[in-house]
Order: structure tokens, then sequence, then C-alpha cells
């Protein structure tokens, strides 16, 4: 398959990228972590008014429709500048959500949008997506930054009806609380297009933090020096830089695949090809950048912990490949 963008999707990609070049984006991230949300939410709109929450829902909702592959090329762009915030979130219950006039408010930016994953589910016959159990509930992504919270469950998706204190994270900007189900929404909400379209988000959005890890780690390994020569150019580093830097290639391709097919087994192939990708690269940048690659207070930081963290959501590595293996079995 041969993917070449067309001139509307290219003018898209770029003109994201301009916004989010302009942000400051690390900047944003630092006080989204610490719970201060208004540089956050003003970023949120902004991505909103450029209409990126309008790829993941219908026309009469105020969207464009479905469109996976502007949706996958919006999210290579969100990590590559590693926006924080419930992202995938919004796009999913921008699909599960019955109601127009809550879509409409999650299509313009006005509402932000999580959801927790309370129980086992199947897509199309594949391995369960099984969220890690809590005493108090299902842990939802930035549910006190959040206006509208929700939790599914086998019994239908819910609006929550209330949530718990801010739990730590491997990666401040990902604040995480537990959430309660109260009010039904809907007994049979779209599951599996929910999944696949946050899986697709979540992959394209690793692929994107990868890519970033790389153009970062190949400028210091340019500036850094030993023995009066720069460490990019020896060897050694540039075997590290090669090896990451064909492993993103290789999953690029298989990510934008995916948002043209759809099928499961292929979105969940980019999502564990792209996740494996971006934290390898993650580690590769952590050993080249040395010592200050360990510091919190150094922008690399944010990318590190990012790369980490998506890597197990909506689908660890593991439940991924049992999709494709199912689905590879079914096919024979």
């Amino acid at each position: 398959m041969r993917l070449v963008l067309d001139a509307e999707q290219r003018a898209f990609t770029a003109s994201l990228e301009a916004l989010l070049t302009g942000a400051d984006t690390p900047s944003v991230v630092r006080e989204w972590s610490r719970g201060e949300h208004g540089s956050g939410r003003a970023l949120w709109g902004r991505l909103a008014a450029a209409g990126v929450f309008a790829l993941a829902a219908p026309e009469e909702y105020d969207g464009v429709g479905v469109r996976p592959v502007e949706l996958a090329l919006a999210f290579l762009a969100l990590g590559r500048h590693v926006v924080p915030g419930p992202l995938v979130e919004t796009v999913a219950a921008a699909v599960l959500l019955p109601a127009p006039d809550l879509v409409k408010r999650l299509v313009s930016g006005e509402t932000l949008a999580t959801v927790a994953y309370d129980g086992p589910y199947a897509l199309d016959g594949a391995a369960d997506l099984r969220p890690v159990p809590t005493p108090d509930g299902p842990y939802a992504l930035d549910g006190d930054a959040a206006d509208l919270r929700l939790v599914l469950t086998p019994d239908g998706l819910y609006a929550a009806a209330g949530r718990g204190p801010v739990r730590p994270s491997l990666d401040p900007a990902r604040r995480l609380t537990t959430l309660a189900p109260g009010d039904l929404l809907t007994a049979e909400p779209p599951l599996a297009k929910a999944l696949l379209l946050a899986r697709l988000a979540t992959a394209a959005q690793a692929l994107g933090v990868g890519l970033a890890l790389l153009d970062r780690t190949v400028a210091y390994v340019g500036q850094r020096t030993q023995f009066g020569t720069p460490v990019g150019s020896f060897q050694a580093v540039k075997h590290q830089l090669a090896d990451v830097k064909t492993a993103l290639e290789f999953a690029r391709p298989l990510v934008l695949a995916a948002a043209v097919t759809l099928d499961p087994a292929d979105v969940a192939a980019a999502k564990v090809t792209a996740g494996e990708a971006a934290y390898a690269t993650a580690r590769t940048a952590l050993q080249l950048h040395g010592a200050i690659g360990y510091t919190a207070e150094y922008n690399l930081s944010l990318w590190l912990t990012k790369a980490r963290a998506l890597r197990t959501a909506w689908g660890s590595p593991q439940e991924c490949r049992d999709t494709v293996l199912s689905a590879g079995g079914r096919r024979s």
C-alpha cells in the first residue's frame, strides 16, 4: 500500500504544526502537571477551532464525519508536541455519547471529557481489554480537569457520580482519578468503534512522541562533545540512533494503513509497534543524554514519561499482540 497525503491533509498537518510550535507546550505541560489548567484549556480551545475533535464526530453533531487518517495525523502532531489533557478520551467520548448537544460541546472545545473503563470487553472476538482493578473504581485520566466524566461498564455508559483524589502517575501530566458510575446514559454504546479510534489515536500520539525524542536526541549528540569530538560522530551512537529511527519509520506506515482500513488487527498492530518504537526511542534518548536526561527539570523528561505511559494506554502490548494473533487464526 502506497500512502501519500493529499493537499488538504498536508495543509491541515502544516497548520497544526505551526499552531503547536508557537504554543510553548513544555510550559503548558508543567502547569498542567501542577493542576493549573488555564493555559492547557486555552490551547485546547485552539485545537478545537483547528478542527481536531471534529474529526471524530458526525456532521449532524457539528463534526466533519469520522476521518481516521486526519485523526491519526492530528494525534501524531499532538504527540510530537507532547500536548497534555484527555485528548484520546475526548475522542472516545465523541463516539460513545448518544446526546448531540454533549458531542457538539466536545467538538467546539467547550467541554473536556474523560472516560474510565470498568470491566472486560472483547473486540471482534479478540483478547479482552482489562483495566487495573482499584478498590474505589476505575481510573480516569485528568478527572480533575474534565467537565464531563464518563464510566464504561459491561452494562453501558454512565455519567460519573463523583471522582476521587488525584493519584500520582508515572507521567506527571497524566493525572489519574477514580470514578464511580452514576446515571445511565446508554445501555448500548458503540464500544468497538470507540476502542478502535482510541487505539489508533494513541498509536499516532506515541509515534509523534518517539519522533520528537529522536529529533531532540540527534540535536543533542551533535552538540555534546567528548575528547573534543561530537558524540554523534561515534559509530556506536550512530548505530543506536539508526535502530530507533528504523523502528519509528516502520511504525509510521502501519499507523497510517490502520487509519485507512480500521481493521481491529491492523489498529492493534499499529498500536503495539508505535508504542514499542517510542519506548525504545525513549530509552535510547535517556542513555545518550547521560545524567541530564534523568532530571525532571530538563524538558526531555516530558517526552520520556509520555512514551512509557502511552505504551500501555488503551491496550497493553500483550493485549494488542493477542488481538493480532487472534485475527490471524480466524483468517487462516
